[in-house]
């Protein structure tokens, strides 16, 4: 074949030595080779505790660094608006790795909708949270729920493992969270179920977590004991307040006393050996906040130094119930201030505290479940919603209905409605630090009700949980070693 006609059948570029092009696209290269010059995240959030330290975290890495008070003008300096080059070296490429710089040609906001999308469009992830009942052995003052059906029906249950068994070709990551009413109310159900999602999930190699929101009456050894079995490991019971105030806001639907039960049932799960984690969420109003002090005594007494068990507050709220007008909730800088107030409280007193800031907090971290597409709540008889607090009181939440053979009959506008990017609709989200981790559907129903943008408790406390965290770990570490994600 003649040199001419060579190129028909063969690229001449094959012949030519490579000339650093591969290693320029090389993603292990530094950056020198990669950038010319490297700006400032505009996702960075940076505070500076009292000795000086400088402490940063970014929204989309979610990394949380620590800088010594002697490196903090040299650290500010390099986040300036005006970045750096790309030829600073070491700790310019530090910064990169951690997200704190970026190259100055990158589009922050297309990432964003890029992170948007590729979530959104999985169909590896099935998450599942289900009503084993929707009637409940208690009669909480708060509650938004009407106890309208009892105990999953069978028909619903083979529904599921029909789902489960037509997608599990195609699963990576497996969800289920147990839910209700009370889900140990409908035991049976769980029976049934939760048997099948730990073998199914072992048989096929597919990532497997479980979770239940019980109010704990029922959570006696030998339950958890199966519990455990079937690979149900993170739980969330509500403890609100001391005795008088818990049996007030959570009396038993005969009305009696619901505290001593719960309690003594938390404690039987403290003196077992397994692995688990348990969220003791604590629930207050204008009244039971006085008493926090005293559960806090009682709650380090017991759990102090356990990493298993986790303590959260929450403002009791109006959440639609019919009891709403009655409830004395406390207002917003209220809920605020206690919820601070005893955050800080439990940590020196050797307790984890949950909600808010955290090491991790980055793309999708506070997006709500209702927005992903491949999140489904299953009624007892088949209605398939999208969020746990509307539930089936409002139209837009019955989104279809699970049939038997395992099919999802879904309604694709109510589906939309929920599962829509509405960052890009809100220019203020768009300006956000916090739009890498909420995306602008922290909770879709706040939008919905109000037109607001629905933005997370730590948007507005991120500085002072820095604090708190970086405070709480310098009193369980040397100083040199200081650091969420690691320190400089």
């Amino acid at each position: 074949m003649s040199g001419r006609t060579d190129f028909l059948h063969r690229s001449p570029l094959d012949s030519v030595p490579a000339r650093g092009i591969d290693r320029i696209n090389s993603l292990s290269d530094s950056p020198p080779v990669l950038y010319e010059r490297l700006r400032p995240s505009r996702f960075n959030v940076q505070t500076t505790t009292t000795e000086g330290w400088l402490l940063l975290w970014n929204t989309y890495a979610g990394s949380m660094n620590a800088f010594r008070p002697e490196r903090r003008s040299d650290i500010l300096k390099m986040i300036d608006q005006g970045g750096v080059p790309a030829s600073d070296g070491g700790i310019a490429r530090y910064l990169l790795d951690r997200g704190y710089l970026i190259p100055s040609g990158a589009d922050e906001l297309r990432r964003i909708r890029y992170a948007f999308g590729k979530e959104n469009h999985r169909s590896d992830r099935l998450e599942l949270i289900l009503l084993a009942s929707e009637d409940c052995n208690f009669r909480c003052t708060y509650c938004y729920e009407d106890f309208k059906r009892g105990t999953m029906r069978p028909e619903v249950r083979q529904g599921i493992k029909s789902l489960v068994e037509r997608r599990a070709e195609v699963l990576n990551e497996m969800t289920v969270g147990w839910f209700g009413g009370e889900p140990l109310y409908g035991m049976e159900a769980i029976e049934d179920l939760a048997p099948f999602f730990a073998e199914t999930a072992a048989a096929r190699g597919i990532e497997y977590f479980s979770h239940m929101t019980t109010n704990g009456y029922l959570l006696t050894s030998d339950v958890v004991d199966k519990l455990l079995s079937w690979k149900i490991s993170d739980f969330q019971v509500t403890l609100d307040g001391i005795a008088k105030d818990h049996d007030r806001l959570r009396p038993r639907r005969d009305g009696l006393s619901s505290f001593d039960v719960v309690y003594e049932n938390l404690v039987a799960m403290r003196n077992r050996d397994d692995d688990f984690s348990v969220v003791v969420r604590v629930n207050f109003d204008r009244v039971s906040k006085h008493g926090l002090p005293a559960l806090l005594d009682r709650l380090q007494s017991a759990f102090r130094d356990d990493d298993r068990f986790t303590i959260s507050f929450h403002a009791v709220g109006q959440w639609g119930g019919d009891n709403d007008a009655n409830l004395d909730v406390c207002g917003r800088g209220e809920s605020h201030a206690v919820r601070m107030k005893f955050k800080a409280a439990a940590r020196t007193m050797g307790l984890r505290v949950t909600s808010g800031w955290r090491p991790g907090i980055s793309v999708g971290s506070e997006v709500c479940y209702a927005v992903r597409p491949y999140n489904f709540i299953v009624g007892a008889h088949g209605d398939i919603m999208k969020c746990t607090v509307d539930l089936d009181k409002k139209d837009r939440n019955l989104v279809g209905k699970l049939l038997p053979d395992g099919t999802l009959d879904l309604d694709v506008d109510k589906m939309a409605l929920w599962t829509e990017p509405a960052f890009e609709s809100d220019r203020g989200c768009q300006s956000c630090h916090m739009l890498p981790a909420c995306q602008g559907v922290h909770c879709p129903q706040v939008r919905m009700d109000h037109n607001i943008a629905p933005c997370p408790g730590v948007r507005r406390t991120a500085k002072q949980e820095m604090l708190d965290y970086f405070q709480a770990k310098q009193s369980a570490m040397t100083p040199d070693t200081v650091s969420a994600g690691g320190g400089e």
